[in-house]
């Protein structure tokens, strides 16, 4: 037997409760993993409290990251004790995550854990950092360099945003982070935060064409704070696109794409191929300082995990919440 979170939804609705199950309960897979940490992203959070549609298939372990040790496989790439980590490809949606003590999945689904990370700072990094990563190679490739200008990264603290200020600053660019308390800006300024913005300036309607500013932009807030963020944009400059914290619309015009040849480059994580997958990983073994992960990240335990689901959608959270399954 192992614990695990599970989903059910029933006429009355859904609940998310810490359960007992056996092995022969796992679904299909060629890798079974002993898992040692999870983590609690914002899609978890919806998919724990019922807020968004992300289950899909019930029940559900929820968890779209998971690291641990594989205990069998029949998959080619990987052995009994090998240490590997996943992100993404359905798992917490249409298979089972992480949130749980075991884990049966599709080996291609798998990487290594890169040597530079321990499992805890994997899952600190999770999905929102390697989401963060992919998004500054976006810019990076591009040709966005940091001698034309300011960065925005909407949506700090939070994980991606914590992130991708600490990914940005390294690769010499200047951050404007944004902030909804002053209490935010000593933790956003250890990160690489050059310069502050309230994210209240940035929620509400907005003009079509604002005063140029930002050389790109990092976003995982959607709706007003992305259609502002496009609209102050500089000319040919380029926005990535991950996330709805703030909602899933796009309430604004053509008219900085048109006018000012702003680019919008989406960034999905989830169904991310192996070779930019492992080349976001390679960026953040390469350019996130272990220190800045340890303290991007806070530890909880497998029965606090449905409340960190509710606190993040709630907004009460800062940076990564790391879940250890065995406690």
């Amino acid at each position: 037997m192992f614990s695990a979170i599970l989903i059910n939804k029933n006429d009355d609705g859904q609940s998310a409760e810490l359960v007992q199950l056996d092995e022969s309960q796992l679904p299909e897979g060629d890798v079974t993993i002993d898992v040692a940490y999870s983590s609690i992203n914002y899609k978890d959070g919806l998919a724990m409290t019922g807020a968004g549609p992300v289950v899909r298939k019930w029940p559900m372990v929820p968890g779209i990251d998971l690291v641990g040790t594989v205990s069998e496989s029949s998959n080619s790439e990987f052995k009994a004790g090998d240490s590997v980590l996943l992100n993404g490809w359905g798992v917490g949606e249409l298979h089972w995550g992480g949130l749980s003590q075991k884990a049966r999945l599709n080996g291609d689904w798998l990487i290594p854990l890169p040597k530079a990370f321990t499992g805890k700072q994997a899952m600190a990094i999770g999905t929102a950092g390697y989401t963060a990563a992919l998004s500054v190679d976006a810019l990076i490739n591009f040709g966005v360099t940091p001698d034309q200008g300011e960065i925005l990264v909407p949506g700090t603290p939070g994980g991606v945003g914590s992130v991708a200020t600490a990914l940005l600053k390294k690769a010499g660019y200047t951050v404007v982070a944004s902030f909804g308390d002053e209490s935010e800006k000593e933790y956003l300024t250890k990160l690489g935060a050059a310069d502050f913005i309230h994210r209240d300036e940035l929620s509400e309607k907005g003009k079509p064409l604002q005063k140029e500013r930002w050389a790109g932009v990092i976003d995982s807030v959607g709706s007003h704070t992305l259609v502002n963020a496009i609209a102050q944009t500089k000319y040919r400059g380029a926005v990535t696109e991950c996330g709805l914290a703030q909602g899933a619309d796009l309430p604004g015009t053509v008219m900085p794409f048109i006018l000012r040849g702003v680019s919008l480059l989406g960034i999905d994580s989830v169904m991310c191929p192996k070779g930019p997958r492992m080349a976001a990983w390679d960026r953040l073994a390469k350019d996130l300082d272990p220190a800045m992960v340890d303290m991007i990240g806070a530890e909880r335990g497998l029965t606090e995990a449905i409340e960190a689901g509710a606190d993040i959608v709630a907004g009460r959270i800062r940076g990564r919440v790391i879940i250890d399954v065995n406690r």
